[in-house]
């Protein structure tokens, strides 16, 4: 890492009470004294000041603070300027700290300083760029805890069993000629079993509480005319989706969020699903069943008022299909009409007149939800994190079988190798490529 001093704008663009420009580095505290002509900037106190540009013309009053290293963020110097809100003002203050000596930050090196300089690690570096885009309460509870470094001890912990496993290994390599002790080798088998263990339930435990992070997907399905789009207007609460009595009026899927409890969510209304000759309706049934694949939550509508037909077998053979590992609500709407639909196969969870209200639905909806958090497993972040248990727990696995027949240095290789991935979900040992695209997803600022 160089030496540069860096900034940027830390709050997002737009028109704010105020927004906030980070700076951090060698220069940094010498920067603020020429924007400020001030001389007198205490460590950690909060100095109301003027701030002026590399023309010592006045840009705004602003409140500054500086963070003296190793006390920081970055574990740098680091001053933040906190100026009124506003594109020109936020702006006008980026600029002169770059005339007198800093350079523009590019996305996410703030907390690539961090961790470099020990501050943080990457599961924590994550969990600080998942935080500010976080779909629950849920979610932000999760990672906050992750930022003060849960994942971490998990990952230490996990890492000190193998290497403890490891080290017996090591040593009876030197002494090739003697056999493992037989009650060695069952002790050693059981805690790998209790590893195994515990990583498939995180693995599995990630997995189901998936939605948490990326915010639940809830796909409406249902042959045409069953009023899927009226459904959609209702939980939104105004009329998104055009309502009309004639099929295939929805051709393409729509989609929209909406907070349901403490969740933010993406409502997903489809195309009516039948056989069709047209072309483009064909393309939106297509996109239909896609989104089946990809929801998290499926809501499989019927229109009580019309008897059962192909169409709605047609409908019941794709949820079979695609959704048998989601959840599904079967909802009977239009209730408030003559009945005439029934299906032996069909349980309707919820029974409306999606004009009148859908509040059933969205207590349903909110129960599914908060249901994925009762876990008390830990719970991954990141398909990076997935992927790096994922090879340790096959690592893991793998290593059974030399360890029975006595073939020490393959059984410590596996070991190794299960070592190595799981400390990458902290800190690996090298992979600047990794690091690189990791950080340069993060938003400027950070």
């Amino acid at each position: 890492m160089n030496n540069d001093t860096i900034s940027a704008v830390a709050t997002a663009n737009g028109i704010g009470s105020i927004a906030i420009i980070r700076i951090s580095g060698d220069k940094a505290l010498g920067i603020a004294k020429k924007l400020t002509r001030n001389k007198n900037l205490n460590p950690r106190y909060a100095t109301l000041t003027n701030i002026y540009d590399f023309k010592n013309e006045l840009i705004d009053e602003s409140i500054v603070i500086y963070f003296k290293a190793p006390f920081s963020f970055t574990a740098e110097d680091v001053v933040e300027i906190q100026c009124h809100g506003g594109f020109i003002v936020a702006q006008s203050v980026l600029k002169a700290t770059i005339a007198h000596g800093a350079r523009l930050a590019t996305a996410g090196e703030f907390s690539k300083r961090a961790f470099f300089n020990g501050r943080i690690d990457l599961s924590q570096a994550e969990a600080i760029a998942q935080l500010i885009e976080a779909k629950s309460e849920d979610a932000s509870r999760i990672l906050a805890q992750q930022m003060k470094g849960s994942l971490k001890e998990y990952v230490e912990n996990i890492r000190d069993e193998i290497i403890h496993i490891l080290a017996y290994s090591e040593v009876s390599i030197d002494y090739a000629e003697e056999d493992l002790p037989e009650d060695l080798v069952l002790q050693i088998e059981a805690k790998l079993e209790d590893l195994r263990k515990s990583l498939q339930k995180t693995l599995q435990a990630s997995r189901a509480r998936e939605g948490l992070m990326q915010g639940f997907r809830v796909a409406i399905v249902g042959k045409p005319n069953v009023g899927k789009s009226s459904l959609l207007n209702a939980l939104l609460n105004y009329n998104r989706a055009i309502v009309s009595d004639i099929a295939g009026t929805t051709r393409d899927t729509i989609e929209e969020q909406v907070k349901v409890g403490t969740h933010l969510i993406r409502i997903v209304d489809t195309a009516g699903i039948r056989e069709s000759g047209d072309e483009i309706e064909r393309i939106g049934i297509e996109r239909s069943i896609e989104a089946i694949k990809e929801s998290d939550i499926v809501v499989a509508l019927f229109d009580a008022s019309r008897a059962a037909d192909s169409e709605d077998e047609q409908m019941l053979l794709l949820i079979k299909s695609y959704a048998c590992d989601k959840h599904v609500i079967y909802l009977k709407n239009k209730i408030d009409l003559e009945q005439k639909f029934s299906h032996a196969e069909i349980k309707f969870d919820i029974e409306l007149n999606s004009k009148e209200s859908v509040d059933p639905l969205v207590v349903a909806l909110e129960n599914i939800m908060n249901s994925t958090n009762s876990s008390d497993e830990m719970m991954l972040i990141s398909q990076r994190q997935i992927s790096a248990v994922e090879y340790t727990l096959k690592n893991i696995e793998e290593s059974f079988f030399p360890l029975r027949d006595q073939e020490l240095e393959i059984f410590s290789f596996h070991l190794n190798e299960a070592v190595k991935e799981i400390a990458s979900i902290t800190r690996p040992f090298e992979n600047d490529e990794m690091l690189e695209k990791m950080f340069g997803s993060f938003c400027l600022g950070k």
